[in-house]
């Protein structure tokens, strides 16, 4: 499974916290801290240090920086074009879900800009990303960079991965954590976007459920 994807939503969260000192229940699911977070107006990863700015490479091979976005909401997945199956099928759902927010609000959709951020630098260059985030939508962003720019975003975005088996191997796997990250016009983390929880019956990372999240923040 993309060389087993690390991580439920309740993980990362739980993960992020035990980093940065969040109040965790916050953000694992619909309990009182989240429901007070959004009746006040701020997203349950408030205040938490996750994000800031990076130097990267889009698919376009053109340099890339996080302050490109300012004004936009952001939604941020990391993962890597060579995964089997949990990372195409996040992206369908999630970008599913835009395109729902789309036909339901085309003014507010136009102020979410997706962003793809490859944990795999040393495979996934701007040529081969570009045909790669073109498939799921015209305005997803592909971003890759150098090993060292990839390991300096995944810090500070709270995320982690590895190579496993033999990374000089042309079809080894990456592990890496699935958080994917709904930002702010300013940058601030809001929240994390839903995604299934494996072993559950429940699609908790629904199209639906996307565009309902977008629906819930996106002002």
């Amino acid at each position: 499974m993309a060389g087993r994807a690390m991580n439920k939503a309740c993980q990362a969260v739980l993960s992020i916290a035990l980093t940065l000192s969040l109040p965790t229940l916050s953000a694992c699911g619909p309990g009182a801290g989240a429901d007070n977070a959004a009746n006040a107006g701020e997203g349950p990863l408030a205040g938490a240090r996750i994000g800031g700015d990076f130097t990267l490479t889009d698919q376009d091979g053109k340099p890339a920086h996080w302050s490109d976005y300012k004004g936009k909401y952001r939604l941020v997945y990391f993962g890597y074009t060579y995964c089997p199956d949990v990372c195409p099928v996040d992206l369908q759902k999630i970008i599913g879900g835009l395109r729902r927010f789309e036909k339901q609000d085309g003014a507010r959709s136009a102020k979410v800009q997706p962003v793809f951020i490859s944990v795999d630098p040393g495979r996934d260059t701007p040529a081969l990303i570009k045909p790669w985030v073109a498939a799921f939508h015209p305005r997803l962003i592909g971003l890759t960079g150098t090993a060292e720019q990839i390991e300096a975003v995944k810090k500070s975005f709270a995320v982690v991965s590895g190579i496993e088996g033999d990374a000089k191997a042309k079809d080894y796997l990456v592990s890496h954590t699935r958080t994917p990250y709904f930002f702010g016009p300013d940058g601030d983390p809001i929240a994390l976007v839903p995604v299934d929880e494996p072993g559950t019956d429940a699609d908790e990372g629904s199209p639906d459920a996307v565009a309902a999240f977008l629906n819930q923040w996106v002002k």
